[in-house]
C-alpha cells in the first residue's frame, strides 16, 4: 500500500513537471510562433499563458513594438554632381509574426540594409536642393522603396526621415554668398518699388494740387506747422503772390463787389492854386562917399 502510494506520488510530481516545461508565458507586446516537430503551425500564440508539448514543440517569440532604427550615414552623388553625406531613421514594426520568424532570417537586420540601399538610389536621383528643402516628398519614396521588400517578410515601414544632409566646406561658402546675393536683391527690389510707389503718390498729389491752387497753400501751413515744432530752429517764410489772390478771391466772395485792380487804384498827385501877394519895391541903397573928397572928422 505504502509503495502505491508513493508510486502516485512520484507520478503526479512527474506530471507537474512536465505540464511545466510545456507552459509558456507570452508578453503583450510579443506574439509566439510555435514549431511542432520543426514545422510552424498556421496560427501563432496570442498573449498570455500558453501550454506546449514537451520535447515536441518549441516556440519563437517576436517583438511587435515600432522599432526605431537609425542608417548610418551614407555617402553619395546627388544628381546635379554634388557630393554628399546623408544619413536617416527607419520606423518599422511586425504585422505578421509568422512571416518574420519564417521569411527572413533577421528581419530588422533585414530592413537595415535595405534601408541603407535605398538611401544611397534617393540620393542619387535626387537634386542637392531637393534635399534640402523637398524633404517630405524623398521621406514618402524612401519608405515606399523600402516597403516593398519588406512586406514580403511581413514587416510594415511606418515612416522614415533624412535626418541630416553634409554639404562641403566650399559648397557651404558657395550657398552662403549666393544667398547673400539673393537677400541684396531683394532689398534693391523693395527699395525700387518703394520709390516707384512714392513717385507715383506725388505724381498724383501733383495733378490734384494743379487743378485746386488752394491745396498747395494748404500743404505750405502744413509744413510750415511741422517746421515751427522744432524750437532750435529759425523759419524765415516767403508770402507768395497766390496768397493774396487767395484772401482778394474770399473778400469778393464775402462783399459781392468786383475787385478793383491794384494798378488803378493808385493815387494822382492833384495841384492848388497859390494866392499871389504884392510886394513894394524896395529902396535903392545910398551911395557910398568918396574918400578922396571926405575930410577927416575933428
Amino acid at each position: 500500500m505504502e509503495g502505491t502510494v508513493v508510486a502516485l506520488v512520484l507520478v503526479a510530481l512527474a506530471a507537474l513537471i512536465v505540464l511545466r516545461s510545456g507552459m509558456r508565458v507570452v508578453n503583450q507586446i510579443e506574439r509566439g510562433v510555435v514549431f511542432r516537430m520543426g514545422k510552424a503551425l498556421p496560427s501563432y500564440r496570442q498573449p498570455g499563458v500558453t501550454f506546449l508539448i514537451p520535447f515536441v514543440d518549441r516556440m519563437r517569440k517576436v517583438n511587435t513594438q515600432v522599432v526605431t532604427m537609425p542608417v548610418p550615414t551614407q555617402e553619395g552623388i546627388t544628381k546635379d554632381n554634388v557630393s554628399v553625406k546623408v544619413d536617416a531613421v527607419v520606423y518599422f514594426r511586425v504585422t505578421d509574426p509568422l512571416r518574420a520568424a519564417i521569411e527572413v532570417q533577421d528581419y530588422v537586420f533585414a530592413v537595415g540594409q535595405v534601408a541603407q540601399s535605398s538611401l544611397r538610389s534617393i540620393i542619387g536621383k535626387s537634386d542637392l536642393d531637393d534635399l534640402l528643402s523637398d524633404r517630405e516628398r524623398l521621406h514618402e519614396g524612401l519608405a515606399l522603396m523600402i516597403d516593398s521588400p519588406a512586406a514580403g517578410w511581413g514587416v510594415h515601414i511606418d515612416r522614415v526621415e533624412i535626418k541630416d544632409v553634409q554639404l562641403p566646406e566650399s559648397l557651404k561658402r558657395s550657398m552662403s554668398r549666393q544667398a547673400e546675393a539673393e537677400r541684396e536683391r531683394r532689398a534693391r527690389v523693395i527699395t525700387a518699388d518703394g520709390e516707384f510707389q512714392a513717385a507715383q503718390q506725388l505724381a498724383n498729389a501733383s495733378r490734384i494740387m494743379s487743378d485746386t491752387p488752394e491745396a498747395m497753400q494748404l500743404r505750405l501751413l502744413q509744413t510750415v506747422v511741422e517746421v515751427a515744432a522744432e524750437k532750435n530752429s529759425t523759419l524765415v517764410m516767403p508770402f507768395p503772390v497766390e496768397l493774396l489772390r487767395y484772401f482778394d478771391k474770399a473778400a469778393q466772395k464775402m462783399t459781392g463787389e468786383p475787385a478793383v485792380p491794384v494798378a488803378a487804384t493808385a493815387p494822382v498827385a492833384t495841384t492848388a492854386p497859390v494866392p499871389t501877394v504884392s510886394a513894394a519895391p524896395a529902396p535903392a541903397p545910398a551911395p557910398l562917399p568918396d574918400p578922396r573928397t571926405a575930410t577927416p572928422e575933428q
